[in-house]
């Protein structure tokens, strides 16, 4: 059985603080079900989201490095004025723009309040029910190969897949799509931002991370010690963890 996408992992030295940018940048509510930070569209914490893909923020003690993540999130507009009230807005809650090499393109990229990229797409059709983030973006080498990982590691469809990128999207057929993008240059830093997965009710996680070994990921010690988790590492070197249902 395949796993659920559970949320996006996000590092931070202010986690509350963090959370809230993102809360007011999607218009979603912030939770502290614990340690971390959880961000989610609904009035009430639900966990995982049927539909989007919540943020859970953890602190650590450690700023993000200069180097580009290697995943981010592209923001969904509806239209060129929507595109720019949405990037004055962000602007006004702490954002800032950055360059990284992408030249004269109709999107505008932004960094969060602690350096972490993302971008606020001009308005595209394949992203009008997604809701406020169109896609998670995955730089990669091979999307192909992320393309066949991911797919059988996970419970969301391959809608499209070439030479230069990879794109799956839930079950449902709604929410955020996950894209694979081909992008020169492997990782080099602890990864800032990273999927969470979780087993389905019933089905043994063991057996899953067994599965996973088998499909080509590898264990990762990140200094974790006896937690309930299982970090991981696809076969990119791309870090992820697979969680104990609660």
């Amino acid at each position: 059985m395949a796993l659920r996408l559970a949320h996006l992992n996000v590092k931070a030295v202010d986690g509350p603080a963090l959370g809230r940018f993102w809360a007011e940048a999607l218009g979603w509510n912030v939770f502290r079900p614990g340690v971390t930070t959880y961000v989610g569209p609904r009035d009430e914490l639900v966990w995982p989201d049927p539909v989007f893909v919540g943020i859970d923020f953890v602190p650590v003690p450690e700023a993000k490095s200069a180097t580009k993540n290697r995943i981010h999130l592209d923001l969904a507009s509806n239209s060129p004025a929507h595109q720019a009230e949405l990037v004055a807005r962000l602007q006004a809650l702490g954002a800032i723009p950055v360059d990284v090499g992408q030249g004269d393109v109709p999107w505008t990229v932004l960094a969060d309040p602690e350096g972490n990229e993302f971008c606020v797409l001009e308005p595209r059709e394949v992203y009008r029910d997604t809701g406020p983030v169109a896609a998670i973006v995955v730089d990669c080498e091979d999307p192909r190969a992320m393309a066949g990982f991911w797919g059988a590691a996970t419970d969301w469809t391959v809608r499209e897949v070439t030479d230069d990128q990879a794109v799956l999207r839930s079950p449902r057929g709604l929410g955020p799509y996950l894209e694979f993008l081909r992008t020169p240059g492997g990782r080099t830093v602890p990864d800032r931002l990273h999927l969470d997965l979780l087993p389905h009710p019933g089905e043994d996680r063991a057996a899953e991370v067994a599965r996973l070994r088998a499909l080509g990921a590898a264990d990762l010690d990140l200094g974790q010690g006896d937690v309930a988790w299982t970090c991981l590492t696809d076969p990119e070197g791309h870090e992820f963890c697979v969680l104990a249902p609660s």
